[in-house]
């Protein structure tokens, strides 16, 4: 062999080896740049598939449902290897993910259920029926150490967004602690709404919860003090507070209420540090990325993922095999130990 021949056989045989070993792409889609978790669970996701040997391709749809749908399409015409979806509406992706199965795509549902298909393989998500319970449970520990001598407490409940199921096992959750209290009369939620379809907050929207707030306020509490409410999201938790405080809450002798969160949000952080937002629930979007992780490498690998509930999630065409982390509740007691020292936060971002 002539030393050009040899050459020119080293060369395509690199360029094989180098096709050969071409990472695979994951596609991430992620519902908003609005709330913070988001992002830090696409940054999460993106820095340890990539540490994995993956590339990934991340798209955040601002909400809107049909930019999503589009940006699925796109990533799977794009050829994408396996794809990470976190829905803004779980029921509308049964046609996307049909091409998506059509091109043996296969699909984790991050954290919200994909509902109305047969074609989501897995579901990474956190025990979200415990999140309720959480807040519930913090909620009423609240009220026993602020308000230790009235009874009934004045509670209102707000849901999260109706488009997202994980929102009614938040709701479903709280309510098992909360009913009973309700029926021995230790609670009374003086506006009479319950029920995610009376208190549900669409796209999780901060300044609608601020709104139902005013409007909760001015209608019920004109004689009468709240006590407490019941919030499943720091974004909205952060307007229910902005209209508490509006009305004078939090100063002179009105005593702020108990106001519940979820996701250890900075801003709602350091409202808990305030006195002012009295707990969240932390839920850790890192191990959240190292389920999907793993997930996905045991599926491109011809493996089973590791999977540890196969009966609570029903999308109403199959039951998704499901990884549920557990969440941790934070408050002023324990958010430094929960969330500067894991490594989550730093304590200057949290100044």
């Amino acid at each position: 062999m002539t030393f050009k021949t040899a050459a020119v056989a080293l060369a395509i045989g690199t360029s094989w080896l180098a096709f050969g070993a071409a990472a695979q792409t994951v596609g991430i889609s992620m519902p908003t740049q609005s709330s913070a978790r988001w992002i830090d669970d696409g940054n999460n996701m993106v820095r340890q598939f990539q540490e994995a040997g993956y590339e990934t391709t991340l798209q955040y749809a601002e909400d809107d449902i049909p930019n999503q749908l589009a940006q699925v399409e796109n990533m799977i015409s794009q050829g994408v290897d396996v794809l990470v979806i976190a829905a803004i509406d779980g029921t509308t992706l049964s046609n996307a993910l049909a091409n998506a199965a059509a091109s043996d795509i296969p699909v984790i549902a991050y954290d919200r259920l994909i509902r109305d298909t047969p074609d989501v393989d897995y579901y990474a998500t956190f025990d979200n029926f415990s999140v309720g319970v959480a807040q519930a449970t913090s909620l009423v520990a609240g009220l026993e150490e602020r308000f230790p001598d009235v009874q009934p407490w004045n509670v209102e409940l707000f849901g999260g967004s109706p488009d997202d199921n994980n929102a009614y096992f938040f709701y479903d959750g709280a309510m098992s602690i909360l009913q009973p209290l309700i029926d021995e009369g230790r609670i009374a939620i003086p506006s009479g709404q319950m029920g995610m379809d009376t208190v549900g907050t669409l796209r999780w929207d901060g300044s609608a919860a601020q709104a139902r707030m005013d409007n909760l306020l001015s209608a019920n509490y004109t004689q009468a003090t709240v006590h407490g409410v019941l919030s499943p999201y720091d974004g909205l938790s952060i307007g229910i507070l902005s209209s508490l405080k509006g009305v004078g809450y939090g100063s002179g002798d009105q005593t702020m209420p108990i106001v519940t969160g979820q996701d250890a949000e900075v801003q709602s952080v350091k409202s808990i540090r305030a006195g002012e937002q009295y707990s969240t629930v932390f839920k850790d979007t890192r191990e959240l990325a190292r389920v999907t992780v793993g997930m996905v490498d045991a599926m491109l690998k011809g493996t089973e993922p590791e999977v540890n509930d196969t009966e609570t999630y029903d999308n109403g065409v199959k039951v998704v095999p499901s990884f549920l982390l557990e969440p941790v509740g934070v408050d002023e007691s324990n958010w430094e130990q929960v969330l500067i020292d894991s490594g989550y936060y730093t304590a200057e971002q949290l100044q």
